[in-house]
């Protein structure tokens, strides 16, 4: 009976471990050690995360395209306006003539008289068209907001302007553009409206002969047109300085749109 009971008992499971090849086992234990001491990956700490660059949408597209327009068409206009002024360069009576202004033609757009005015005349309906669509769309967008000199602006001018071209202290920026700067764009608008007006008077003097009379008549015409041209020269070398001590940042966003890191809080 014992002999019995002995055989109807299962027989034990067959030990994979033996069957196993040589040096398999201890190679997944290994394996599973080095699972086990891999250490978790660690949170990021607030210091440790990649920081937001900060940006402002400063230059809307028609901003930045009649910017460019306008800067072009300076410079032809400038060009070619001098060397009209040096076929009669004076303000006072053709007779006696006297050179108030001797400007080099090397300085001058046209080679003579006519090919200056070709290049005048063109040019002209470029900035006038541009300049109105700069204003018209400042005011329709609400953007002068940012850029018009207004009474408050007075007392920043000066600290902005001493730390511009006497290297003092920066003052604290408190929005897009500084009093300085307000100043600058606001007589630029003033100096572009002059000049648009007085041209006019200067293209078709006896159709606007109204007009030449409330600028004191065609001589006066004249030299208003010509301080116009040189509100303009004044404005660009200080532009330019402006342009160079805010770096490149300021300038891209004159191409983009999109200024980085801006210095005034949004």
């Amino acid at each position: 009976m014992e002999n019995e009971e002995e055989k109807k008992q299962p027989a034990p499971p067959p030990d994979r471990a033996a069957d196993a090849e040589p040096g398999a086992v201890e190679e997944v234990v290994a394996k599973l050690d080095m699972v086990a001491a891999e250490p978790e990956p660690a949170e990021l700490t607030e210091a440790e995360e990649p920081a937001l660059v900060r940006a402002a949408y400063e230059h809307p597209l028609p901003i930045r395209i009649t910017h460019w327009v306008n800067a072009i068409s300076l410079f032809v206009l400038v060009t070619s306006g001098l060397r009209i002024f040096r076929a009669f360069p004076s303000f006072g009576p053709k007779i006696p003539e006297k050179v108030l202004l001797d400007i080099p033609k090397s300085l001058t757009l046209g080679g003579w008289l006519g090919g200056a005015l070709q290049w005048h005349f063109t040019f002209m309906w470029f900035f006038a068209v541009s300049g109105v669509v700069y204003v018209v769309y400042q005011v329709v967008s609400g953007h002068y907001r940012t850029m018009l000199f207004t009474p408050r602006d007075i007392p920043g001018v000066w600290p902005m302007a001493r730390h511009y071209f006497f290297f003092g202290p920066k003052p604290a920026a408190t929005g897009q553009y500084n009093p300085l700067q307000k100043l600058a764009y606001t007589s630029t608008i003033l100096f572009g409206a002059l000049a648009l007006l007085t041209g006019i008077v200067l293209y078709k003097p006896v159709q606007f002969s109204w007009l030449a009379f409330l600028f004191g008549g065609f001589r006066l015409t004249r030299l208003w047109h010509f301080t116009a041209m040189c509100g303009f020269l004044a404005f660009i070398p200080g532009h330019l300085i402006m342009v160079v001590l805010h770096g490149w940042a300021n300038f891209y966003s004159m191409l983009s749109g999109w200024k980085r890191e801006p210095e005034y809080q949004e």
